[in-house]
C-alpha cells in the first residue's frame, strides 16, 4: 500500500515494536493513530510524530469500541489498522490466576478481531487498505510455559489467514508479522525474563522495519528473522522430528 497520507492505526503504541512502527510510519508520511495503556508515553510518541494519542485497555470490550469511534472522528478513516498489541504470561497453566486467561484471549485476540470487524467496512467500501497483525512463533510452534499466548497468537494467524481469503477480491490486504524474540518490556511483564543464550534478542526498531516494509509491498507474510521459517516448517513436514528436538531443546 502506499504509506504516504495514509492514515495509521498502531496498537501498542506506547512501547516496543509499536512504538518503532509508529515511528517508521510517521517517517515515511503516514498520519499515524497511537494506542497503548501508558499515557505519557504516548503523549511523548505524539510530539515525535506528529500523531493522535488515544489512550486504550484494549483488555476491555468498551474500550476496545470506543477506541475504534475515536480513531474514525480523529481521522475521518483508517487506512492502515497495525494490530500490534499484546500481553503475555509466563509460567504453567495450573499457575494462572483467575481472570489471566481471559485478560490475555481479549487483549492478543479478541480486540484485534474487534477492531477489525469494526474498521474493515471503510476500506472495502474506498476498495483500499491493509489490516496488518502481529503474530509470534509461539503461535505456529508452541512453547512450553506460554501456553495461553501461543494460543492467542495461533488464533490471530488463523483469523488473519481467513480473513486474506475473504477479502481476496476487495483491494484490502492482510498481512501477518511472525517476530521471535524482541528486545522489548514484554518480557519483564510476563513475569519471567527472557534467560536463553541463542536466539539473540532482536531490536524492536529492526522488527518493525520488517513489518512496515511488508506493509509497503503488500507482502502476506514476514517472519524477523526470515530463518524462523525453518522451525515451522520441520513442525508441518517431521512433526515426529521437531517435537523431539523441541522436547530436548525448550520447545520453541
Amino acid at each position: 500500500m502506499r504509506i504516504r497520507g495514509a492514515v495509521a492505526l498502531v496498537t501498542g503504541a506506547s512501547s516496543g515494536i509499536g512504538w518503532a512502527t509508529a515511528l517508521r510510519l510517521a517517517e515515511l508520511g503516514a498520519r499515524v493513530i497511537l494506542t497503548g495503556r501508558d499515557t505519557n508515553k504516548l503523549a511523548v510518541l505524539a510530539t515525535m510524530t506528529g500523531g493522535t494519542p488515544l489512550a486504550a485497555d484494549l483488555s476491555d470490550p468498551a474500550a476496545v469500541s470506543h477506541l475504534a469511534t475515536a480513531a474514525l472522528d480523529a481521522a475521518g478513516r483508517v487506512d492502515l489498522l497495525v494490530n500490534n498489541a499484546g500481553e503475555g504470561y509466563a509460567g504453567r497453566v495450573t499457575s494462572m490466576a483467575a481472570g489471566q486467561v481471559a485478560r490475555l484471549v481479549a487483549t492478543n485476540l479478541v480486540a484485534p478481531i474487534e477492531l477489525t470487524r469494526m474498521l474493515l467496512p471503510g476500506m472495502v467500501s474506498r476498495g483500499t487498505g491493509t489490516v496488518a497483525f502481529v503474530s509470534s512463533i509461539a503461535g505456529r510452534t508452541g512453547v512450553a510455559g506460554e501456553a495461553v499466548y501461543a494460543a492467542t497468537k495461533a488464533g490471530v494467524d488463523t483469523f488473519a489467514e481467513s480473513l486474506r481469503l475473504e477479502l481476496a477480491d476487495t483491494g484490502v490486504r492482510v498481512g501477518v508479522l511472525v517476530p521471535g524474540v524482541v528486545r522489548t518490556a514484554f518480557f519483564e511483564r510476563r513475569g519471567e525474563p527472557y534467560q536463553r543464550r541463542t536466539p539473540r534478542p532482536l531490536p524492536a526498531a529492526r522488527v518493525a522495519d520488517v513489518l512496515v516494509r511488508a506493509i509497503a509491498t503488500d507482502h502476506p507474510e514476514r517472519y524477523a528473522p526470515a530463518w524462523l521459517r525453518l522451525p515451522v516448517a520441520v513442525r508441518a513436514l517431521a512433526p515426529t522430528t521437531y517435537r523431539r528436538l523441541a522436547g530436548r531443546f525448550g520447545g520453541a
